[in-house]
């Protein structure tokens, strides 16, 4: 398993569902999208020792000894705060209507949610949504570029690895000044999130690298298009 950003651990579950639904379609445009497979490749597996020999057996430690509700409230909390990121690429997007439905997530989450600790505005029907600059530039016209596997961080592609750029300026880690507390706060929400794909990665199968590779372009075009594609990979 890689070792994996926020945005791609967050919706990993949905993409390895989309994989196996698709699998059976002709790989021939994920294929075409991966021009420097072989550097890709490399990285991959560099990634996947990285992540098998320290962050999975940290985040099975710590799924080990943190109760469930634990653990589903500090998802929650990087969650509602990532909500900054959705909302300013919901108006980015011109998507007033999901602007308000994050912006009333927000303010429910970390008031009623205490910071977010209890998801209680999915609860009461506002269902969250998923965006990211990446998407936005998708959105604007831009094509995603070719397929690349980013060091520490997992599949990507030129284009959403640009979108992490701004993106990150909207996550509380910048602001914290007490090296320490932001230190541990991120390693935190990398070690939880990672401990959310143990299950799912049991779902893998065949070749992992054109697996994670198709099922991650199949899945951001399927978002960046908001549903609207086609099964051509």
């Amino acid at each position: 398993m890689q070792v994996i950003g926020k945005d791609w651990v967050g919706y990993f579950r949905i993409t390895v569902v989309t994989a196996l639904a698709v699998f059976g379609a002709s790989s021939l445009q994920a294929a075409e999208q991966d021009p420097w497979e072989g550097v890709n490749r490399a990285i991959f597996t560099f990634n996947d020792k990285v992540d098998t020999y320290t962050l999975k057996p940290l985040a099975q430690g710590y799924q080990k000894i943190t109760p469930n509700f634990v653990e589903d409230g500090i998802g929650n909390v990087f969650s509602n705060l990532g909500d900054v990121v959705v909302l300013t690429n919901d108006l980015l997007q011109g998507k007033v209507r999901d602007a308000g439905i994050d912006t009333s997530r927000i303010l429910f989450n970390s008031t009623f949610g205490v910071l977010g600790f209890f998801d209680v505005a999915t609860r009461m029907g506002l269902q969250k949504n998923d965006e990211d600059f990446g998407q936005t530039l998708g959105a604007w016209g831009l094509g995603s570029g070719p397929y690349v596997v980013l060091p520490l961080l997992g599949p990507s592609t030129v284009r959403d690895a640009a979108g992490r750029v701004p993106d990150s300026f909207l996550q509380p880690y910048p602001y914290i000044e007490h090296v320490p507390t932001r230190n541990v706060t991120r390693a935190v929400n990398v070690v939880d999130m990672r401990a959310g794909l143990l299950s799912a990665e049991k779902m893998i199968t065949g070749d992992r690298y054109i697996f994670v590779r198709n099922a991650y372009l199949q899945n951001r075009e399927f978002r960046t298009q908001d549903g609207q594609v086609e099964d051509d990979f």
